[in-house]
This record gives structure tokens, C-alpha cells and sequence, in this order.
């Protein structure tokens, strides 16, 4: 009787074990495919790029171990990062960053209290720029700003006699940054807007009608103690887009003035000058080197956003 009840447990015990390895082989097999992509197109490139950062790497020649050298470097013996582009990218960054994360908010939030056809219409029409946003840039802004007296500002200002000559918006340090953010902010409406935008209509409409009987008086009220705690995935997925965009969003100012580095370094953001290092003089290491530094600074602004809008529970 002994021996049959053991063999019974033993036949459960072999039968359960059989049951969870083929649920692990199965999750296994389903996470195959994300492994693989993962690992090819962000594991190994990031590996890769902390590896050629302890290195000296001119794409020809194998690459020279150095250890920290090129760190050290970056915040001890280059003048331009220290003096032109740590300070243009966090003010670009703190400025459109936080800036653009607003102001696709306030358009979602605008645009969920219209009726469907105008509201899908103007979202189209709003989230259009992320998209071709290099395309405009060549066409529409370098005309809008445009050096000479066919560009549209400067043939404003001199028809009203308000400048003697046309002001040179796009080479001048004077106005390029200025300009490249407000550029930045009107092309930043990409796919966080459209999260934040499906957030809101998706909302349970029970909520609100209790936060009306709780005391709420005003849309205000309305929006801090019930929109946004209601969707803070969106809002947290929001942040994480806009921080990515904001710090990789270099190709403005070259696309803009036409050059890298840009006229006296007035746009020069880190991405500008990792293409500079890397693909304009081929100091590959140090290029990687800069891209690790803007890999730390995006993951500290992306803990910043999760601490933010993260669920507590």
C-alpha cells in the first residue's frame, strides 16, 4: 500500500515537473523573437558602444584599449562640450523637454472635448510635423528664416522699415538656438501626443461623475484629481518618448544652418557633436565615449519620469 501511494506521488511529482518545463519551453519559444531583436539591435549595439568607449578607434586601424582616457577627456580637455554643448543641450532639453510634454497634453486634452471628425482632422494635422518634420524644415523654415530678402521675416521687418538689412537667422548665435527650439517644439507632437490623446478619450466616465458629486467645481480640478491620475501610463510613456526625442533631436540645427558643427557652435547639441567626432573626423571611440555620456543622461531623466508618474502600488 506504502509502495503505491509513493509511486502515485512520485508519478504527480514527474507529470507537474513535465507540465512546467513545457510552459517554460513555450514562454521560452514566445520570447524567442523579442530576444533576438533585442539583442541584435540594442544589447549588442550598446555592448559594442561601451566597449569602443575604452578604446582608440579610427575605423581603419584595430581598435587600442585606453581605459577611461577618452572619459576623462570629454569633461578635462574638450573646451567645445564643456563651453557649448552640455550647456545647449540641457537648455534645449529643459525647455523643450518638459515644454513639448506639456503642450501635447494641453492639445490632447483640447482636442478630446470636440466632436470626432474636427478632432481627428486637427490631430492629423497636429501630429503631421513629427513625421516629415525634415522635409519642412528644408523647405519651409530655411524660406521662413531665410538670410536674404526673399526669406518671409526678413522681407516683413524690411518692408516696414524696421531693419536696414536682412538679419542672418540661421549662421547668427544670436537667434540659431532660439530658433531651433521653437522648430523642436512645433515637430514635437509625435506619438506621446497621440498616447496622451487616447488616454484621456478612453477614460471611465463614471470617474468623473463621481469626482463632480465628491466636489469638483471646474475643469481644472477636473484634470489634477482626475485625468491625470487616471492616465498615467500614457503619461509616463509620454515623458519617456519626449526625453528620447528631446536629446537626439541634433539633426535641427545642421539641417537648419547646413552644417556640423554648426556657426560658432551656437546648436551644437551632443548628438551633433558625436557625428562630428565619429563620422566627420572618424574618432570613433571618443564618439562612443559621448554616446555612453548621453546613454547615463537619458537614463537618469527616464528614472526622473518613472518616479514621477509609476504607479506606488
Amino acid at each position: 500500500m506504502d509502495n503505491t501511494m509513493m509511486n502515485a506521488t512520485t508519478l504527480k511529482k514527474k507529470n507537474r515537473n513535465q507540465a512546467k518545463f513545457k510552459d517554460g519551453l513555450t514562454v521560452a519559444l514566445m520570447l524567442l523573437p523579442y530576444a533576438t531583436l533585442f539583442s541584435i539591435f540594442i544589447a549588442l549595439p550598446v555592448a559594442i558602444a561601451f566597449y569602443l568607449s575604452l578604446t582608440s578607434f579610427n575605423v581603419i586601424q584595430f581598435p587600442e584599449y585606453r581605459g577611461l582616457f577618452n572619459f576623462i577627456n570629454i569633461f578635462t580637455q574638450d573646451p567645445v562640450f564643456l563651453k557649448y554643448v552640455l550647456p545647449n543641450t540641457l537648455k534645449f532639453a529643459l525647455i523643450v523637454g518638459p515644454g513639448g510634454y506639456l503642450l501635447a497634453f494641453l492639445l490632447a486634452w483640447m482636442l478630446a472635448q470636440i466632436q470626432k471628425v474636427p478632432r481627428t482632422i486637427l490631430a492629423l494635422a497636429i501630429y503631421t510635423p513629427s513625421m516629415v518634420g525634415g522635409v519642412f524644415m528644408s523647405v519651409v523654415w530655411r524660406t521662413i528664416f531665410s538670410g536674404d530678402e526673399s526669406g518671409y521675416i526678413n522681407a516683413f521687418l524690411l518692408d516696414n522699415g524696421w531693419i536696414d538689412r536682412p538679419i542672418q537667422f540661421l549662421v547668427s548665435p544670436d537667434y540659431l538656438m532660439n530658433i531651433v527650439i521653437i522648430v523642436a517644439l512645433w515637430s514635437s507632437m509625435g506619438v506621446g501626443f497621440l498616447a496622451m490623446l487616447a488616454g484621456i478619450l478612453n477614460g471611465n466616465e463614471e470617474l468623473y461623475e463621481a469626482a463632480y458629486i465628491e466636489g469638483i467645481r471646474n475643469k481644472f480640478q477636473e484634470v489634477m484629481y482626475v485625468t491625470i491620475p487616471m492616465m498615467k501610463p500614457q503619461m509616463l510613456f509620454g515623458a519617456v518618448m519626449a526625453i528620447v526625442a528631446t536629446f537626439t533631436n541634433g539633426y535641427i540645427g545642421v539641417a537648419l544652418s547646413g552644417s556640423n558643427p554648426t556657426p560658432q557652435y551656437a546648436a551644437q547639441l551632443i548628438t551633433n557633436h558625436i557625428d562630428d567626432y565619429g563620422f566627420i573626423r572618424y574618432e570613433m571611440g571618443y564618439a562612443a565615449a559621448l554616446s555612453v555620456v548621453l546613454l547615463i543622461i537619458i537614463y537618469l531623466f527616464s528614472k526622473v519620469a518613472y518616479k514621477l508618474f509609476m504607479d506606488k502600488d
